[in-house]
């Protein structure tokens, strides 16, 4: 889980949200050397419903920051990579301005032009909300309105299918899990910490969040071993019985894989 490739401004906060090019290159060619081929959503979902087996990596990308198509998109061409950068549809072109005062800074977003030459070189993108909403504190009509008006605004500027969905601020529930199931959307990814395996539940998926200041051991611990599925193991355990995403996931059907995954959580 990304979010920029490029260099933060004077004044910025939160500047582990940048990674630079050239280590962001440098992720792109480890992956490769252990074998890990950098994919996006869609190509992943073979492997992810147990149809195919293989090494990946899935590259993902959260707003749309114009930086990812400045910088990350020649660097993934280069190497014959893809990705899934997930955008908010009714800020294109424009800025941040769900947590530009937060983070003490405007970032430009890709705009329509620029979102259809990323989908031109190969590259996936995936619908983000079309406001960057926080969509457990959002009534039902406003709800399927970010999520449904999401995917009908992407797929009008693309022409094609967008069928991957990333939470907003990692903020989900069943209720809005099921909203971007019926919607259409194959899967959707949150910002729980931990490696995606076959057979989890395909609308609450973990990811490993990645820092300009991770160092690259701590990276490769990240990506190779248990380091981050430890992390979300202590966090579920840390959890009031009853209350656990896992648990509330449990009333969404997606087979038999997927339930076996959310009874072991």
């Amino acid at each position: 889980m990304y979010h920029n490739i490029g260099k933060p401004s004077d004044g910025a906060r939160h500047r582990g949200l940048y990674v630079s090019p050239w280590r962001f290159e440098r992720h792109v060619r480890f992956l490769k050397a252990c074998g890990r081929r950098p994919v996006s959503m869609t190509e992943a979902m073979p492997y992810l419903t147990g149809e195919r087996v293989g090494r990946i990596a899935v590259i993902t990308l959260d707003d749309g920051c114009l930086d990812n198509f400045l910088y990350a998109a020649p660097i993934l061409k280069k190497h014959g990579c893809t990705a899934t950068c997930y955008a908010v549809s009714q800020h294109m072109g424009s800025f941040n301005q769900w947590d530009a005062a937060r983070l003490n800074v405007k970032k430009p977003l890709m705009s329509r032009d620029q979102l259809r030459e990323w989908a031109s070189m190969g590259l996936e993108v995936g619908a983000h909300t079309q406001t960057h909403a926080r969509l457990t504190q959002t009534g039902d009509y406003r709800l399927n309105e970010e999520i449904d008006g999401c995917k009908s605004d992407l797929e009008a500027v693309l022409g094609t299918p967008v069928t991957q969905f990333s939470y907003p601020h990692g903020n989900w529930d069943s209720r809005a899990a099921h909203a971007v199931r019926s919607a259409g959307f194959r899967a959707a990814v949150t910002t729980r910490r931990g490696r995606s395996r076959p057979g989890d539940e395909l609308f609450c998926l973990p990811r490993v969040k990645v820092r300009g200041c991770d160092f690259p051991l701590l990276f490769a611990l990240k990506i190779l071993t248990r380091y981050e599925d430890r992390h979300q193991e202590s966090a579920l355990k840390r959890r009031a019985p009853g209350r656990n995403h896992g648990q509330e996931m449990r009333s969404v059907h997606h087979g038999q894989g997927s339930r076996r995954q959310l009874q072991r959580i």
